[in-house]
């Protein structure tokens, strides 16, 4: 009988109030009968007590893509070469640099569906601690930005090569990974080597290795240079030179696969977006997308469930939110947006005059605005200005599932939003000694909501990076130090443990001790660090 490929991995994450009740399975591979590797469970899974009161039915979160591939989204076979073949010969005016440095990679976390891009290896799918990819190697590969998506990751290299690899079930891989190879069930791969005796992992090769994205069939101008990527959970988008911007694979919503653009259900290659021009910036959320242009306009699009795209998305006009559109943030010279960020279900932007403005899912506070967090209509509707951050120079920003944190240019880490399990970083001792007005605690008097950004002390060093994603952070320092915390069944803190992480700690060992790392980024139950080459 041939193997089935079933939904994509999400063992061992955490369950949370605002996500759908039923999860998704997980993603396995079919073979020989090993005894199932026990599932690790988070503290909130275990939890009896009733939670504070949940958002709005349509303001629930949608987790990343774990269906099987319908028929109809079965890609086609690709062409043989993976390079632009049809090129226009349009004027182009450049507005923007490609990144030039080359980086060192380092993964950790879970790769049960090849998120690690470590290959078919043994002992490549449970990675405790930071592990240099040699399929990355910065002299012959040359990565100069990486992103992680909820279980892809894209990489920009030195020669303008657009590399993916991770899960690929609504082509967010942007190429063709059809294997014809076995398959075997990930839950019996276990720890270590010693728990199987073939000589690999089981995973597909094609999407468990850094793999060339296809344009073949997509129309690029002659010169054409990659400046950014970003990634969300099924989708993926590259920037140009130029300011266009193109992407793959799909949005998801509450009932599932929500569509690439109005016609079109899962873009499985490389499509421009033609609404945006002189676009200088992109950043993924969960399941939408911000785009920042030469002007300081931004515009927003995907699925607009919890408000994230800044606007009001009703139901027979749905499909008008994949159509990128502005929204209410301010414009011109002296009050124009010069830095946008997504987390998950909500949105950031700043001003030039410093003002963070955010909008979006508000139902753990993750807004930084307090006004209505925990309560039934957790949404902030329109952006508004994060006042507990005016004056605080925020240099980098970034939300993660119901939680967000801040570098300020003194180098404090803020962070706010859930933190009722180890999301904020900081010790019981030090939750205990707060305000009142800082705190929203549950039924059962236990502190839920960090109402206010508030400094995670813990962390030795002036802060120059953050990431997060879900229930875990990584930050990175000026002195070229990771520190993280949160949520780790997957060893995604990279502190070799599956225990949350409560407090902000040092990642320390051999891979990264003596590297200066320069950023971090994070998937749904993984991470990644780099260090200049």
């Amino acid at each position: 009988m041939a193997p089935k490929r079933a939904a994509a991995n999400i063992s061992k994450k955490r369950k949370s109030d605002e996500e759908p009740a039923a999860a998704p399975a997980k993603r396995t591979r079919v073979s020989k009968e090993p005894a199932a590797k026990t599932n690790k469970k988070s503290k909130v899974d275990e939890e009896a007590a009733a939670p504070m009161k949940k958002a709005k039915a349509d303001s629930k979160p949608a987790l990343p893509s774990r269906e099987k591939r319908k028929p109809e989204d079965e890609p086609v076979a690709p062409p043989k070469k993976t390079k632009a073949t049809a090129t226009t010969t349009r004027s182009r005016d450049i507005i923007n640099k490609a990144p030039t440095q080359r980086h060192n990679v380092y993964v950790f976390g879970e790769g049960t569906a090849g998120e690690l891009g470590l290959g078919t290896a043994k002992g490549t799918t449970d990675v405790k601690r930071p592990r240099l990819n040699p399929n990355l190697a910065a002299d012959k590969v040359g990565v100069v930005q990486i992103e992680a998506g909820g279980m892809h990751v894209v990489a920009l290299t030195h020669d303008n090569k657009i590399l993916t690899w991770g899960v690929n079930d609504q082509g967010a891989l942007g190429r063709d990974t059809t294997w014809d190879g076995g398959l075997k069930d990930m839950d019996a791969a276990g720890d270590d080597d010693s728990n199987s005796d073939d000589e690999d992992n089981g995973l597909n090769p094609h999407e468990s290795m850094p793999g060339e994205v296809d344009f073949s069939s997509t129309k690029l101008a002659e010169g054409t240079r990659w400046v950014h990527v970003t990634a969300g959970d099924s989708c993926t988008f590259a920037l140009t030179d130029d300011g266009l911007v193109y992407g793959w694979g799909t949005f998801r919503a509450n009932e599932g696969i929500f569509g690439f653009n109005p016609t079109t259900n899962v873009a499985h290659r490389p499509t421009l977006i033609p609404e945006l021009k002189k676009i200088t910036k992109i950043a993924a959320g969960a399941n939408h997308v911000l785009a920042l242009d030469n002007n300081g306009k931004v515009f927003a699009w995907g699925s607009g469930q919890q408000n994230q795209l800044g606007r009001r998305i009703v139901e027979r006009t749905k499909l008008e939110g994949l159509k990128p559109r502005e929204f209410g943030l301010p414009k011109g010279p002296k009050k124009g947006i010069v830095d946008i960020a997504t987390g998950s279900y909500h949105s950031f932007a700043i001003d030039k005059a410093g003002n963070v403005y955010s909008w979006g899912l508000n139902n753990f506070g993750e807004t930084g605005i307090p006004d209505n967090a925990g309560e039934d209509d957790a949404l902030i509707l329109k952006p508004q200005v994060v006042e507990a951050l005016k004056g605080k120079k925020v240099i980098s920003i970034e939300g993660g599932g119901h939680h967000s944190l801040c570098a300020t240019a003194n180098g404090d880490c803020l962070i706010w939003g859930r933190m009722d399990s180890a999301q904020v970083g900081i010790s019981e001792e030090e939750i205990k000694k707060m305000s009142d007005d800082l705190i929203v605690k549950d039924e059962h008097n236990k502190p839920r909501i960090l109402k206010v950004p508030t400094k995670v002390t813990a962390i030795k060093g002036a802060v120059s990076h953050v990431a997060s994603s879900s229930d875990h952070s990584v930050v990175v320092t000026k002195d070229g130090k990771a520190w993280s915390w949160g949520f780790s069944a997957n060893y995604q803190t990279g502190l070799g443990t599956t225990e949350d992480v409560e407090v902000a700690t040092m990642i320390d060992n051999t891979a990264v001790r003596e590297q200066k790392l320069t950023s971090s980024t994070t998937g749904g139950q993984f991470s990644i660090l780099t260090s200049a080459a």
